[in-house]
């Protein structure tokens, strides 16, 4: 998209004519400031999908100065409400203009252009009468990319059908489709996870990820940018048995997700990351004992580690108030 500053005002080219003062000297006044573009962010927009349709953003140009030494008026400012997250650049250098992080949060992309001179300003001892005034400046014009970051605290990894739309959907109050397909999840998906009435957090589920999705394979990949702001990454894993194969099936499902986020981002795959072995309500409660303490020793796993079934709902509820507690724990460290 391409945004525009508005021009300066004209300088107004005016002499006094009283009665009585049949020459007068120069009253010509200065033109008004252009309008400048803002983006400024608002919890309330959500996608970028309407600046689909605004190929130009222009703020309003100044006016043109006036006798008796009155300036133009100021070109009104041009403020556009974007979502909170929104990251801007320069189409052209790829440059990070800046990054609207937090609601009301301000940014000029497009200065309006600097107001022109009246006559007034050119008189002096040797010219009493000058003729001479500036047009004032043309705004900036930056042609701009906008990119959407999702806001989350919690964010859900894992291969396409390992349940992590179901425990979105057992969690919070997000419809995300369900099913026993591939790539279940098309579109990033945001749910508010409610602890108590003042307790609460957002949890994020990308489309699932595959072997070779950092060469451009699958869905997920080019989601993963959204995982990036959150401060924990749940990886969920399907534990449940596949007939005619072992553990070695699902220690090489970690590693597939492990490797292709440490192909996109070393620096996501250093945030703390919980192990959540979905699907326990398919497996006897001794077997499940067993799978998972060879999983651990397999991997060599030191984190957190946690047995659930989202779609039975259960333990998901001690999942989710230690993932309050740690975020707390995290906030309280960084006041």
């Amino acid at each position: 998209m391409q945004v525009e500053g508005g021009h300066g005002g004209y300088g107004c080219l005016s002499f006094r004519r009283e009665k009585f003062i049949p020459r007068g000297g120069p009253d010509g006044g200065d033109g008004g400031q252009g309008g400048s573009v803002y983006f400024i962010a608002d919890k309330s927009i959500n996608t970028l999908i309407e600046f689909r349709y605004q190929p130009l953003l222009r703020a309003q140009n100044g006016q043109p100065g006036m006798s008796k030494l009155r300036r133009g008026k100021k070109g009104e400012d041009l403020v556009v409400s974007v979502p909170i997250g929104t990251m801007v650049y320069d189409k052209e250098t790829e440059e990070l203009i800046g990054d609207l992080m937090q609601e009301g949060q301000r940014l000029c992309v497009a200065q309006g252009g600097h107001y022109g001179l009246g006559n007034a300003h050119f008189k002096s001892s040797t010219n009493r009468a000058p003729r001479k005034t500036t047009s004032g400046e043309e705004g900036e014009k930056h042609v701009l990319k906008l990119e959407l970051k999702l806001l989350a605290d919690v964010g859900l990894l894992g291969l396409p059908n390992s349940g992590k739309s179901s425990l979105i959907r057992a969690v919070s109050k997000t419809t995300a489709k369900i099913g026993n397909y591939p790539f279940t999840t098309l579109y990033p998906h945001l749910g508010v996870v409610r602890i108590q009435e003042y307790r609460s957090f957002v949890i994020a589920d990308i489309p699932g990820i595959i072997k070779g999705a950092s060469t451009g394979e699958g869905l997920g990949i080019q989601f993963l940018k959204h995982l990036e702001r959150t401060q924990i990454l749940l990886h969920i894993v399907d534990i449940s048995p596949i007939e005619g194969e072992g553990l070695d099936s699902v220690v090489q499902a970690v590693k597939v997700i492990t490797d292709e986020v440490k192909e996109f981002s070393r620096h996501l795959l250093d945030k703390p990351r919980w192990l959540v072995f979905n699907k326990i309500d398919l497996l006897p409660s001794k077997e499940i004992e067993l799978r998972c303490k060879g999983l651990i020793k397999e991997l060599n796993w030191h984190g957190p580690v946690y047995k659930i079934s989202a779609l039975k709902h259960k333990k998901t509820q001690k999942l989710c108030y230690d993932l309050m507690e740690c975020l707390e724990k995290k906030k309280c460290s960084k006041i």
